[in-house]
Protein backbone atom coordinates (compact mmCIF):
# COMPACT_ATOMS: atom_id res chain seq x y z
CA UNK A 1 0.00 0.00 0.00
CA UNK A 2 2.86 2.40 0.83
CA UNK A 3 4.45 1.75 -2.56
CA UNK A 4 1.13 2.46 -4.29
CA UNK A 5 0.69 5.71 -2.39
CA UNK A 6 4.24 6.75 -3.26
CA UNK A 7 3.52 6.17 -6.95
CA UNK A 8 0.27 8.13 -6.74
CA UNK A 9 2.13 11.05 -5.15
CA UNK A 10 4.81 10.88 -7.83
CA UNK A 11 2.18 10.89 -10.59
CA UNK A 12 0.57 13.97 -9.05
CA UNK A 13 3.92 15.75 -9.08
CA UNK A 14 4.47 14.75 -12.70
CA UNK A 15 1.06 16.07 -13.74
CA UNK A 16 1.74 19.40 -12.02
CA UNK A 17 5.00 19.72 -13.90
CA UNK A 18 3.38 18.66 -17.15
CA UNK A 19 0.69 21.33 -16.82
CA UNK A 20 3.34 23.95 -16.12
CA UNK A 21 5.29 22.80 -19.16
CA UNK A 22 2.26 22.99 -21.44
CA UNK A 23 1.52 26.55 -20.30
CA UNK A 24 5.14 27.61 -20.74
CA UNK A 25 5.42 26.19 -24.25
CA UNK A 26 2.32 27.97 -25.63
CA UNK A 27 4.19 30.60 -27.63
CA UNK A 28 3.70 31.73 -31.20
CA UNK A 29 6.25 30.96 -33.90
CA UNK A 30 7.01 34.70 -34.09
CA UNK A 31 7.85 34.75 -30.38
CA UNK A 32 10.03 31.66 -30.86
CA UNK A 33 12.04 33.25 -33.66
CA UNK A 34 12.67 36.38 -31.62
CA UNK A 35 13.74 34.34 -28.60
CA UNK A 36 15.99 32.13 -30.75
CA UNK A 37 17.77 35.24 -32.00
CA UNK A 38 18.20 36.51 -28.45
CA UNK A 39 19.63 33.17 -27.33
CA UNK A 40 22.14 33.07 -30.17
CA UNK A 41 23.32 36.58 -29.30
CA UNK A 42 23.58 35.74 -25.58
CA UNK A 43 25.53 32.54 -26.24
CA UNK A 44 28.17 34.55 -28.07
CA UNK A 45 28.24 37.36 -25.53
CA UNK A 46 28.58 34.99 -22.56
CA UNK A 47 31.06 32.61 -24.28
CA UNK A 48 28.49 29.90 -23.62
CA UNK A 49 27.59 26.63 -25.34
CA UNK A 50 24.29 24.75 -25.38
CA UNK A 51 24.42 21.10 -24.35
CA UNK A 52 21.09 19.39 -25.03
CA UNK A 53 19.78 15.91 -24.36
CA UNK A 54 18.07 13.82 -27.04
CA UNK A 55 14.82 14.00 -25.07
CA UNK A 56 14.46 17.79 -25.13
CA UNK A 57 12.04 19.33 -27.60
CA UNK A 58 12.94 19.75 -31.27
CA UNK A 59 13.38 23.53 -31.07
CA UNK A 60 16.09 23.21 -28.41
CA UNK A 61 17.89 20.41 -30.24
CA UNK A 62 17.84 22.42 -33.45
CA UNK A 63 19.24 25.47 -31.65
CA UNK A 64 22.07 23.41 -30.13
CA UNK A 65 23.09 22.27 -33.61
CA UNK A 66 22.91 25.76 -35.10
CA UNK A 67 25.08 27.32 -32.39
CA UNK A 68 27.92 24.80 -32.21
CA UNK A 69 26.58 22.93 -29.22
CA UNK A 70 25.73 19.27 -29.00
CA UNK A 71 22.75 16.91 -28.84
CA UNK A 72 23.72 13.74 -27.00
CA UNK A 73 23.00 11.17 -24.33
CA UNK A 74 24.11 11.92 -20.79
CA UNK A 75 27.57 10.33 -21.23
CA UNK A 76 28.46 12.37 -24.31
CA UNK A 77 26.90 15.50 -22.78
CA UNK A 78 29.34 15.07 -19.90
CA UNK A 79 32.32 14.54 -22.20
CA UNK A 80 31.42 17.47 -24.45
CA UNK A 81 30.93 19.93 -21.60
CA UNK A 82 34.15 18.93 -19.87
CA UNK A 83 36.21 19.32 -23.04
CA UNK A 84 34.61 22.47 -24.48
CA UNK A 85 36.46 25.78 -23.92
CA UNK A 86 33.29 27.77 -23.18
CA UNK A 87 33.11 29.65 -19.89
CA UNK A 88 29.43 28.78 -19.47
CA UNK A 89 27.61 25.52 -20.11
CA UNK A 90 23.86 25.73 -20.68
CA UNK A 91 22.54 22.24 -20.00
CA UNK A 92 19.10 21.53 -21.42
CA UNK A 93 17.92 18.34 -19.81
CA UNK A 94 17.24 17.37 -16.22
CA UNK A 95 19.00 18.44 -13.04
CA UNK A 96 21.38 15.51 -12.60
CA UNK A 97 22.88 16.36 -16.01
CA UNK A 98 23.63 19.90 -14.86
CA UNK A 99 25.15 18.59 -11.64
CA UNK A 100 27.35 16.18 -13.60
CA UNK A 101 28.62 19.07 -15.72
CA UNK A 102 29.43 21.10 -12.62
CA UNK A 103 31.24 18.18 -10.98
CA UNK A 104 33.43 17.76 -14.05
CA UNK A 105 33.88 21.47 -14.74
CA UNK A 106 33.84 23.35 -11.41
CA UNK A 107 35.54 26.38 -12.95
CA UNK A 108 32.66 26.87 -15.41
CA UNK A 109 29.28 28.42 -14.83
CA UNK A 110 26.60 25.81 -15.41
CA UNK A 111 23.09 27.05 -16.14
CA UNK A 112 19.85 25.20 -16.78
CA UNK A 113 16.60 26.56 -18.24
CA UNK A 114 14.90 25.41 -15.04
CA UNK A 115 15.99 23.68 -11.85
CA UNK A 116 12.52 22.13 -11.59
CA UNK A 117 13.41 19.60 -14.31
CA UNK A 118 14.25 16.49 -12.34
CA UNK A 119 13.93 12.72 -12.84
CA UNK A 120 11.84 10.01 -11.21
CA UNK A 121 14.98 7.88 -10.79
CA UNK A 122 16.73 10.69 -8.96
CA UNK A 123 13.68 11.42 -6.78
CA UNK A 124 13.27 7.71 -6.01
CA UNK A 125 16.82 7.33 -4.67
CA UNK A 126 17.25 9.76 -1.74
CA UNK A 127 20.77 9.84 -0.35
CA UNK A 128 19.88 9.03 3.26
CA UNK A 129 17.99 5.86 2.39
CA UNK A 130 20.46 4.82 -0.27
CA UNK A 131 23.47 5.34 1.99
CA UNK A 132 21.86 3.22 4.71
CA UNK A 133 21.13 0.53 2.08
CA UNK A 134 24.78 0.52 1.01
CA UNK A 135 25.92 0.31 4.64
CA UNK A 136 23.97 -2.94 4.99
CA UNK A 137 26.11 -4.50 2.22
CA UNK A 138 29.66 -3.22 2.83
CA UNK A 139 31.22 -6.05 0.79
CA UNK A 140 29.60 -4.88 -2.46
CA UNK A 141 30.80 -2.45 -5.11
CA UNK A 142 28.30 0.39 -5.52
CA UNK A 143 27.37 1.12 -9.14
CA UNK A 144 24.89 3.91 -9.77
CA UNK A 145 23.21 5.06 -12.93
CA UNK A 146 23.94 8.61 -14.10
CA UNK A 147 20.29 9.48 -13.32
CA UNK A 148 21.08 10.22 -9.68
CA UNK A 149 21.93 13.20 -7.51
CA UNK A 150 25.47 14.42 -6.90
CA UNK A 151 25.19 13.11 -3.33
CA UNK A 152 24.30 9.58 -4.50
CA UNK A 153 27.17 9.65 -6.99
CA UNK A 154 29.48 10.67 -4.15
CA UNK A 155 28.43 7.50 -2.28
CA UNK A 156 29.20 5.28 -5.29
CA UNK A 157 32.27 3.46 -6.55
CA UNK A 158 31.19 3.70 -10.20
CA UNK A 159 28.81 5.83 -12.22
CA UNK A 160 27.53 4.43 -15.52
CA UNK A 161 25.18 5.38 -18.31
CA UNK A 162 23.04 2.90 -20.23
CA UNK A 163 25.57 2.96 -23.09
CA UNK A 164 28.38 1.45 -20.98
CA UNK A 165 26.56 -0.19 -18.05
CA UNK A 166 26.78 -3.72 -19.48
CA UNK A 167 30.49 -3.42 -20.15
CA UNK A 168 31.29 -1.98 -16.72
CA UNK A 169 29.30 -4.63 -14.86
CA UNK A 170 30.84 -7.38 -16.98
CA UNK A 171 34.30 -6.00 -16.16
CA UNK A 172 33.54 -5.85 -12.42
CA UNK A 173 32.14 -9.39 -12.49
CA UNK A 174 35.33 -10.63 -14.10
CA UNK A 175 37.18 -9.02 -11.18
CA UNK A 176 35.04 -11.04 -8.76
CA UNK A 177 33.04 -8.05 -7.53
CA UNK A 178 29.53 -8.29 -6.11
CA UNK A 179 27.40 -5.28 -6.93
CA UNK A 180 24.80 -2.92 -5.52
CA UNK A 181 22.93 -1.39 -8.46
CA UNK A 182 20.80 1.76 -8.31
CA UNK A 183 18.36 3.13 -9.06
CA UNK A 184 16.60 1.67 -12.16
CA UNK A 185 15.42 -1.86 -11.42
CA UNK A 186 14.54 -2.61 -15.06
CA UNK A 187 17.95 -1.62 -16.41
CA UNK A 188 19.58 -3.43 -13.49
CA UNK A 189 17.56 -6.56 -14.18
CA UNK A 190 18.49 -6.46 -17.86
CA UNK A 191 22.19 -6.17 -17.00
CA UNK A 192 21.91 -8.96 -14.46
CA UNK A 193 20.30 -11.28 -17.01
CA UNK A 194 22.87 -10.43 -19.67
CA UNK A 195 25.98 -10.73 -17.49
CA UNK A 196 25.00 -13.19 -14.75
CA UNK A 197 26.41 -10.69 -12.24
CA UNK A 198 25.74 -10.96 -8.51
CA UNK A 199 23.63 -7.82 -8.11
CA UNK A 200 21.31 -6.36 -5.50
CA UNK A 201 18.89 -3.96 -7.17
CA UNK A 202 17.45 -0.73 -5.82
CA UNK A 203 13.69 -0.44 -6.45
CA UNK A 204 13.46 2.52 -8.83
CA UNK A 205 11.98 3.09 -12.28
CA UNK A 206 11.71 5.67 -15.05
CA UNK A 207 8.15 6.94 -15.39
CA UNK A 208 8.52 7.08 -19.17
CA UNK A 209 9.99 3.67 -19.92
CA UNK A 210 8.07 1.77 -17.25
CA UNK A 211 4.82 2.58 -19.06
CA UNK A 212 5.61 0.74 -22.30
CA UNK A 213 3.47 -2.36 -22.70
CA UNK A 214 4.51 -5.54 -24.53
CA UNK A 215 0.95 -6.22 -25.67
CA UNK A 216 0.63 -2.78 -27.17
CA UNK A 217 3.85 -3.24 -29.12
CA UNK A 218 2.78 -6.69 -30.34
CA UNK A 219 -0.53 -5.19 -31.49
CA UNK A 220 1.36 -2.42 -33.28
CA UNK A 221 3.58 -5.00 -34.97
CA UNK A 222 0.43 -6.43 -36.55
CA UNK A 223 -0.09 -3.05 -38.23
CA UNK A 224 3.61 -2.72 -39.19
CA UNK A 225 4.77 -6.34 -39.60
CA UNK A 226 8.14 -5.39 -41.09
CA UNK A 227 8.98 -2.86 -38.39
CA UNK A 228 11.99 -3.31 -36.13
CA UNK A 229 11.37 -2.77 -32.42
CA UNK A 230 13.91 -0.53 -30.68
CA UNK A 231 13.78 -0.63 -26.87
CA UNK A 232 15.61 1.22 -24.12
CA UNK A 233 16.63 -1.17 -21.30
CA UNK A 234 14.86 0.97 -18.69
CA UNK A 235 11.70 -0.68 -20.04
CA UNK A 236 10.05 -3.69 -18.34
CA UNK A 237 11.45 -7.15 -19.07
CA UNK A 238 8.40 -8.14 -21.13
CA UNK A 239 9.10 -5.23 -23.48
CA UNK A 240 12.84 -5.91 -23.67
CA UNK A 241 12.13 -9.54 -24.61
CA UNK A 242 10.32 -8.59 -27.82
CA UNK A 243 12.91 -6.05 -28.97
CA UNK A 244 15.03 -6.37 -32.08
CA UNK A 245 17.56 -3.98 -30.56
CA UNK A 246 18.03 -3.04 -26.89
CA UNK A 247 20.25 -0.08 -26.15
CA UNK A 248 20.87 3.44 -24.91
CA UNK A 249 19.50 6.46 -26.75
CA UNK A 250 22.67 6.79 -28.84
CA UNK A 251 22.71 3.05 -29.55
CA UNK A 252 19.08 3.10 -30.67
CA UNK A 253 19.80 6.10 -32.87
CA UNK A 254 22.70 4.26 -34.49
CA UNK A 255 20.53 1.18 -35.01
CA UNK A 256 17.88 3.26 -36.78
CA UNK A 257 20.57 4.50 -39.18
CA UNK A 258 22.23 1.18 -39.91
CA UNK A 259 19.27 -1.22 -40.09
CA UNK A 260 17.57 -1.71 -43.45
CA UNK A 261 14.00 -1.67 -42.09
CA UNK A 262 11.90 1.21 -43.35
CA UNK A 263 9.75 1.35 -40.19
CA UNK A 264 10.72 1.36 -36.51
CA UNK A 265 8.62 1.04 -33.37
CA UNK A 266 10.52 3.00 -30.76
CA UNK A 267 10.15 2.35 -27.03
CA UNK A 268 11.91 5.34 -25.56
CA UNK A 269 11.17 9.04 -25.15
CA UNK A 270 9.82 10.45 -28.42
CA UNK A 271 12.31 13.31 -28.20
CA UNK A 272 14.75 10.97 -29.97
CA UNK A 273 12.62 11.18 -33.12
CA UNK A 274 14.19 14.54 -34.03
CA UNK A 275 17.62 12.98 -34.63
CA UNK A 276 16.22 9.72 -36.03
CA UNK A 277 14.19 11.55 -38.67
CA UNK A 278 17.07 13.88 -39.42
CA UNK A 279 19.43 10.93 -40.01
CA UNK A 280 16.90 8.82 -41.95
CA UNK A 281 14.18 11.05 -43.43
CA UNK A 282 12.95 8.26 -45.67
CA UNK A 283 12.12 5.98 -42.73
CA UNK A 284 8.99 5.86 -40.55
CA UNK A 285 9.28 6.08 -36.75
CA UNK A 286 6.31 5.01 -34.65
CA UNK A 287 5.93 5.77 -30.97
CA UNK A 288 5.53 2.60 -28.89
CA UNK A 289 2.17 2.73 -27.05
CA UNK A 290 1.90 3.25 -23.32
CA UNK A 291 -1.86 2.86 -22.97
CA UNK A 292 -3.79 -0.30 -22.34
CA UNK A 293 -4.40 -2.52 -19.35
CA UNK A 294 -2.26 -1.51 -16.41
CA UNK A 295 -1.15 1.87 -17.74
CA UNK A 296 -1.29 4.71 -15.23
CA UNK A 297 -1.13 7.57 -17.71
CA UNK A 298 -2.59 8.37 -21.12
CA UNK A 299 0.80 8.62 -22.81
CA UNK A 300 4.10 8.77 -21.01
CA UNK A 301 6.33 8.66 -24.08
CA UNK A 302 7.73 12.12 -23.34
CA UNK A 303 9.29 13.03 -20.00
CA UNK A 304 7.32 15.90 -18.43
CA UNK A 305 10.48 17.21 -16.79
CA UNK A 306 12.34 17.29 -20.10
CA UNK A 307 9.35 19.20 -21.48
CA UNK A 308 9.95 21.94 -18.90
CA UNK A 309 12.98 23.05 -20.92
CA UNK A 310 11.69 25.89 -23.10
CA UNK A 311 13.29 28.50 -25.34
CA UNK A 312 11.94 31.26 -23.10
CA UNK A 313 13.47 29.74 -19.96
CA UNK A 314 16.73 29.09 -21.78
CA UNK A 315 16.87 32.76 -22.83
CA UNK A 316 16.12 33.91 -19.28
CA UNK A 317 18.83 31.68 -17.81
CA UNK A 318 21.45 33.18 -20.12
CA UNK A 319 20.23 36.74 -19.72
CA UNK A 320 19.60 36.73 -15.97
CA UNK A 321 21.87 33.97 -14.68
CA UNK A 322 18.92 32.00 -13.33
CA UNK A 323 19.00 28.23 -12.99
CA UNK A 324 22.64 28.09 -11.92
CA UNK A 325 23.87 24.73 -10.68
CA UNK A 326 25.86 24.55 -7.44
CA UNK A 327 27.51 21.47 -5.93
CA UNK A 328 29.32 21.77 -2.62
CA UNK A 329 33.03 21.06 -2.92
CA UNK A 330 33.15 18.04 -0.60
CA UNK A 331 30.38 16.30 -2.55
CA UNK A 332 31.91 17.33 -5.87
CA UNK A 333 35.32 15.87 -5.06
CA UNK A 334 33.81 12.56 -3.92
CA UNK A 335 31.44 12.32 -6.90
CA UNK A 336 34.25 13.11 -9.34
CA UNK A 337 35.98 9.80 -8.54
CA UNK A 338 33.27 7.43 -9.88
CA UNK A 339 32.43 9.86 -12.69
CA UNK A 340 36.04 9.93 -13.84
CA UNK A 341 36.09 6.13 -13.78
CA UNK A 342 33.13 6.23 -16.14
CA UNK A 343 34.82 8.64 -18.51
CA UNK A 344 38.11 6.73 -18.46
CA UNK A 345 36.51 3.32 -18.97
CA UNK A 346 37.35 1.76 -22.30
CA UNK A 347 34.40 -0.11 -23.79
CA UNK A 348 35.43 -3.44 -25.31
Amino acid sequence: MTELLDKVALRATVQQHLSAAENTLKMSSVDNEQIRAEIKSLLKAKNAVLVAHYYTDDAIQELAEETGGVIADSLEMARFGANHPADTLVVAGVKFMGETSKILSPEKTVLMPTLEATCSLDIGCPIEEFSAFCDQHPDRTVVVYANTSAAVKARADWVVTSSIALDVVEYLTEQGEKIIWAPDQHLGGYIQRETGADMILWDGACIVHEEFKAKGIVDLKAVYPDAAVLVHPESPESVVEIADVVGSTSQLLNASKSMTNDTFIVATDRGIFYKMKQASPEKRFVEAPTGGSGATCRSCAHCPWMALNSLEMLRDALRDGTGEIHVDEETRVKALIPLQRMLDFQVK
